[in-house]
Parts: structure tokens; sequence; C-alpha cells
């Protein structure tokens, strides 16, 4: 067939006509792809941003330490676990333990990662005395929490009203190795009593109060935040008292035992008429060194946000502010939580 040479350019014409627009439609395709690609990177970016500075914690795990099941520690720890839970979306809750002794030693096993103890036995667990024969260099602190009471009780009936008068008698000091027992053994021993010149019962909260109840003791130191829900139930049915301790002896106690202070039980804690004098310690959280400052520092901030849920747990709580929180630290302090402190400072 013949064709023209006109028409063969016309048609060659054409044909790189359409070549070139579809060159100049497919460059406009990579040119928007790339620009989606790029949006989606940078979108990318951001939301990589957003996580690093989200609520996430490096620690799949965050087991707290606490103590007997229905003591404040425990109650607190539960409604603090529930916050993290809520926050940060990890593995977190309480175990309950003989309270502060063990507690000491889980952190050094890395088996928990924070702990509820008190003072004296994280003073002893980092110097490496008493229960513990070498110094515990895995605990730092996160804050000094709210004081536990030396709660002595007895019966109206027994005769026992000063701490004196327990010489003899048959007590319980808490469970052994518990924050309770270390506490009892050394205002015992303040008073220049042994435990050979008492009968000592190994017995928590709960027990001790039973114990109470059924005539098995004369006393029990319950030392706990104010009110100890044994106590509360200990109270209806029984005549409950209070043994005092002079706060001139607590004040010369406390010039060996520096976490001793003399503090009195509010009149009507228990149905008592007047004020109770008696010593006090307080309570530390201690989280274990193994922990990042960043997972420390978020902790350690979604604490302090939780005070008031915490305090809603057990009014013991309400003794806890971050005016306070560094005051009486008896371990170093955890690098996170002293970025949240001078974050807190720098604010105000």
């Amino acid at each position: 067939m013949f064709v023209s040479s006109s028409l063969k350019h016309s048609v060659t014409s054409s044909k790189t006509a359409i070549a070139a627009l579809f060159i100049i439609a497919s460059l406009g395709t990579v040119s928007c792809s790339n620009q989606s690609n790029e949006t989606k990177a940078e979108g990318s970016e951001t939301t990589s941003s957003e996580s690093t500075t989200s609520d996430k914690l490096q620690t799949k795990f965050v087991t707290l330490a606490t103590g007997g099941a229905s003591g404040p520690y425990n109650i607190i720890g539960t409604a603090l676990t529930e916050a993290y839970n809520a926050t940060y979306g990890v593995n977190s809750k309480t175990q309950t333990t003989g309270a502060s002794v063990e507690n000491m030693n889980l952190i050094n096993q890395g088996k928990v990662e924070m702990a509820f103890a008190m003072s004296d036995v994280v003073n002893d667990a980092v110097k490496g005395q008493n229960n513990f024969s070498a110094p515990i260099t895995k605990i730092q602190q996160i804050a000094a929490l709210y004081p536990n009471y030396v709660q002595i009780v007895t019966s109206k009936k027994s005769g026992i009203k000063n701490f004196e008068d327990l010489k003899g008698k048959r007590i319980a000091v808490g469970a052994q190795n518990s924050g309770v027992e270390v506490n009892a053994r050394n205002l015992l021993k303040g008073f220049g009593i042994s435990y050979d010149d008492v009968k000592v019962d190994y017995l928590g909260y709960a027990e001790a109060a039973d114990a109470l109840k059924s005539g098995k003791l004369d006393a029990a130191f319950l030392t706990s935040g104010l009110p100890n829900s044994s106590l509360m139930e200990l109270e209806q049915g029984f005549d409950l008292q209070l043994v005092s301790i002079d706060p001139a002896k607590v004040a010369e106690i406390a010039k060996n035992e520096t976490y001793f202070t003399a503090k009195e039980i509010p009149a009507g804690t228990y149905g008592n008429e007047t004020a109770i004098p008696t010593a006090a310690i307080m309570n530390a959280f201690v989280v274990s060194s193994d922990l990042s400052e960043d997972d420390v520092y978020k902790l350690t901030k979604t604490f302090f946000e939780s005070l008031d849920k915490l305090k809603t747990a057990h009014q013991a709580a309400a003794g806890i502010s971050i005016e306070t929180a560094q005051q009486g630290l008896v371990a170093p302090i955890h690098p996170g939580a002293k970025k949240y402190y001078d974050e807190q400072n720098s604010s105000k």
C-alpha cells in the first residue's frame, strides 16, 4: 500500500507527541509518588517523634513489692500499679510480701522493679548492716513517703500504759525481719529491753489483732500509716488501748537511730480521747538502679500525678507531698527521679 510522505510525517509526529505526553505523565506520577512518599516519611517521622515523647516505657514489667494484703503499702500500691497500667500499658502489679527486709532482697535479686519499705530497713540495706551482710547497691530512692506510726496496742485491763511496761510481757513484733520487727527491736533496745526480756511472737497485722482479741497476747506492734485497718476492726468490741512512748526518750534514741522522730497518734484515731505520743519512721519508695533514667522519670511523674487516687485508696497517702518527698532520703536518689524534681523546681 502506498503511503504519502506527508502522512508518514504526520503519523510519526503523532507517535512522538503521544510518547512525550506519556513521559510527562510518568514524570508527574513519579513526582506525585515522591511527594506522597515524602509526606508519608514526614508523617512517619512525626509519629516516631510522638512515640518517643508519648507514655511508653522501655521496661515491660513494673512489679511493686509491698507488704501484707491488708496493710497500707498494698492498698496504696494497688492503686499506683493500676495507674501505671492505665498510663503505660505495661504489666504492672503489686507483690504481697513480708514487707521491708524481703522487699530489699527482692530488688537486689532482680525479682521486682520497685518497693515500699521503712526507712530504717532501707538504711540498713544501703549500709549492709543488721539483716544485711553486705550493702545492696542496686537500691535507689524515688521519694520519702508518709510517716509510719509505731502503734503499740494492748487492752485496758492489761495494765500496760507506757513502753516500759512491756518488759516481761508477751508481745507481737510483726512478721520476722519486717520493718515492724526491725523498729520494734530497735525501740526495745533503746529502752534497755532485749528479746530475752519479753516473749516474742512474729505476727503480721491481722494475726496480731486476732491474737489480742483471743487473749493470746499482752500487746502488739502494728507500725504503719494511720489508720491501720486491722486496728480499726479490732476497735470494734475490744477494749483497745494504745501504749505511749515518751517523746524525750524517742529523741534520745534518734541520736543513734536517726530515722526515728517523735509524733502523736491524733485523738479519735481509734476511739482514743487524747493524742498518744509515739515514735514514727518515714516510709521510702525505692526502685532498682537497673531501670533507665527515662523510665523512672515517667514513673515518678505518674506517681505524683496520681496522689489524689492514692489518697482515695488509703488516707495514709495524705502524708505524701512533692514538697517533702526529698526530705529524709536514706538511699541515693535515682537520676530519673532527680530529673523530675529538677524540672518541677525550674517551673516554679
